[in-house]
Order: structure tokens, then sequence, then C-alpha cells
């Protein structure tokens, strides 16, 4: 391979690093007119011998480049150096002339693909904010659902699942996921000692859909969504105009119904017609999961609590106070376990909900408190005070 690459005009330093081999491996290649052959040490063991079949599985199951191959073997222990490995790895690679993806083709209702795309900015509210496309098909009908969206927090993630789930009329048995944060925050080498985020694992065990995890660094094992989230940026985002994020989602829906609509290139079918024969698991055979974010927050003197860039008004006797701000379809405010007020959830930011019944009474509180602070202050001054400025 590194012959190859040279004699197609590669310098030396691509080479290096396209295959993560020291560049002295690569010019002792250059200077040879075939593999460099190197003297066996006799009674001499080498570093990387205790770790050979690791090495041969990373390479031969999972094909990771020199570099993540050594990051792996330091955490077992490997203290040696990355030219050697270089050479050995080689040694495993050079009958790999070609590298194959499988694409796995899967059976009625059995598995989902999902992945996130960035689309540049928008603006919203004055505000420049990143765009972001969460992409779902499904592996046998190759059914689409797509949804743009600023917020990539995993409580909007698990609301863009149910959107999904809603618009297929339900969900798959797995959904093979890339290593996205609001999935997994730690992925390991085995899926199974990854370090799942826990408000998602809950989601998927509350529905009881099974997620599956791409290897790190290796999302061709996942295939098809790629083409998806290329599919929407050429043939959907661009050239198109939009006049709010509520548009560009309406737009995509209509969108959505076309290309369902048509043949797909590698099924040579209709997806909408074989979405019939998925057979999915159906959203509504449970209540509707909600997502629940609470955090605390401290009510203004302005009797209002700020949440997400938008202010929520609350009874103005509760200015001052530490309040319980949760989010599900609605916005909850409590305070000591008692819920003081609920408002619709705001879009964007820079915005007011504010209900009149939450200010009853208070100009009165306010002259009444301002009369009685008078009062005081008469009480506590020697009357004397007054004759002298009468």
């Amino acid at each position: 391979m590194i012959r190859n690459m040279l004699d197609k005009g590669f310098s030396i330093s691509e080479v290096s690093r396209q295959l993560g081999i020291d560049r002295k491996t690569v010019r002792k290649y250059a200077k040879s007119d075939g593999i460099p052959t190197t003297k066996p040490r006799v009674g001499r063991s080498s570093k990387l011998d205790p770790y050979r079949d690791s090495i041969r599985e990373l390479v031969d199951r999972y094909n990771l480049s020199t570099v993540r191959i050594l990051e792996e073997i330091r955490k077992q222990g490997y203290d040696g150096g990355r030219t050697i490995l270089g050479d050995y790895c080689y040694t495993l690679r050079k009958d790999r002339r070609v590298q194959a993806v499988y694409r796995y083709e899967t059976d009625p209702g059995k598995q989902s693909q999902v992945d996130f795309g960035e689309f540049g900015h928008i603006e919203i509210d004055a505000k420049r904010k990143k765009l972001y496309a969460f992409s779902i098909i499904l592996g046998y009908s190759r059914m689409r659902y797509a949804e743009f969206t600023t917020d990539i927090s995993t409580e909007n993630v698990i609301k863009m699942h149910m959107n999904a789930f809603r618009f297929f009329g339900g969900y798959t048995d797995t959904i093979l996921f890339d290593n996205m944060k609001q999935v997994v925050l730690e992925r390991r080498i085995k899926a199974s000692e990854s370090v799942f985020n826990m408000k998602f694992r809950d989601f998927s065990e509350y529905y009881g859909f099974i997620v599956r995890l791409c290897f790190p660094y290796r999302a061709q094992t996942k295939g098809k969504i790629e083409n998806t989230i290329k599919y929407l940026r050429y043939n959907f985002w661009a050239g198109r105009t939009f006049t709010s994020l509520d548009d560009m989602n309406a737009q995509c829906l209509q969108w959505l119904k076309r290309v369902n609509s048509q043949i797909h290139g590698t099924t040579h079918q209709i997806p909408m017609d074989l979405l019939a024969m998925e057979k999915l698991n159906p959203v509504d055979r449970a209540p509707e999961y909600f997502t629940r974010k609470e955090e605390t927050r401290k009510v203004s003197r302005d009797c209002y609590v700020s949440w997400n860039g938008n202010r929520y008004s609350v009874p103005w006797i509760y200015a001052g106070r530490e309040a319980l701000v949760t989010e599900e379809s609605t916005l909850r405010i409590q305070v000591d376990s008692h819920v003081i007020a609920e408002h619709d959830i705001l879009p964007g930011s820079g915005r007011i909900s504010r209900k009149k019944e939450h200010f009853e009474g208070l100009l009165k509180a306010i002259r009444s408190e301002n009369l009685t602070a008078f009062e005081t202050l008469v009480e506590k001054r020697d009357l004397s005070r007054y004759e002298e400025v009468s």
C-alpha cells in the first residue's frame, strides 16, 4: 500500500498522515524497490507481543488507523513506539486492497437509523443561532423523517424522536445512532461498556427499543443515514428561502411527503407503499413520554422568572423567592411544592408571557407599604425637626 501510494505521487508526509505510520518507515519504502526487509532479532521478545491479538482484532474487525490502535493499546499498558506498531499493522493490512463497507439490509420493523447534520446558522429574534437537522430513516422501507432545530438538548432530541414516531405511526425494534452525546456520554470499544445518557436511556427503556451504536470513527457501519443528510442538504435545503424556523419545517414536511412517495434508488420501490409492511411498534401502546426539564430559578423583583431567554410572570407575592421551574408540554412554576403559575412555552427568545392576575393588588400593596414606611419614619423623628422647617 505504501509503495502504491508513493508510485501515485503522494508525498512521504501525505502517506505518513493517511496511513498513520512514521515518516521514517515511509522513507524505507521510498528508498527500496520492494518491501523492505529487516533482519530477525534472535532471542528477543517485542513489547508488541502481548497486544498482537488485540491489534489483529482492531484491524480485521474495525480497520482502525494505526494512531487509533496505538491509543487503544496504550490504555491496555503498551509503552512501546509507534513505528514498530505501524510495521505490524502494515503486515496485517497488506492483503486488504479494497476497503469494503457492508450495507446491512434489515427486515421490516427491525431497525431505523438516526443522525444530525449541521446546516450553518439562522437568525431568530435578531440573534444568530446554529442550525441542525435531525434525520431518521426506516431501514426496510427507506421512509424518511427530518426536522430542523437550534436546540440539541437531550430533552429536545427526545421530542424530535416522538415527532418522528408519530410521523411514521410507530418505531422499530432497534435504532442505530452515531456516538452523539445526547445518547452516549462515553463510547468505548465494547458498546455494552459505554456510558449512556441516562435521560435518553430512560426514554428508550420506556418504549422498549434497543439503542445500537456505531463503532467510533467508523460511521460507514451506518451507511444509509449519511446519504439521507446529504440528500436533505442538496435536494431540500439548497436554493430555498425560509421566513422562519417554523416555515422551514413546514416546507420540509411537504418535501418529505413528496420524496416518500417517489421510487427509492436502492429498493426501486416507493417508501410509502412499503411502510405498511414495516409493522412498527405502535407509539400509542403506552401513555406519551414527556420530557421533563427542571431547574431552580429566583423570582425577580418585578415578578418574573427567566427561562431559555424568555420571561414568565408569577404572582407578585413571590418576588425574590426561589422557584422550581419544570418544562414539559407547558412551563410550570412551583414554590414550596405548590404550583404558583403555568404558561405556554414561548418560541425563540426575548419574549415575555405576562398574566394580568399575577399583578392584581400589587399597586395597592406598594402604596400601603410606602405609607407605612413614611409613618414609621415620622414616629422616629423628633417633632422639633418639623417645627424647624415649618
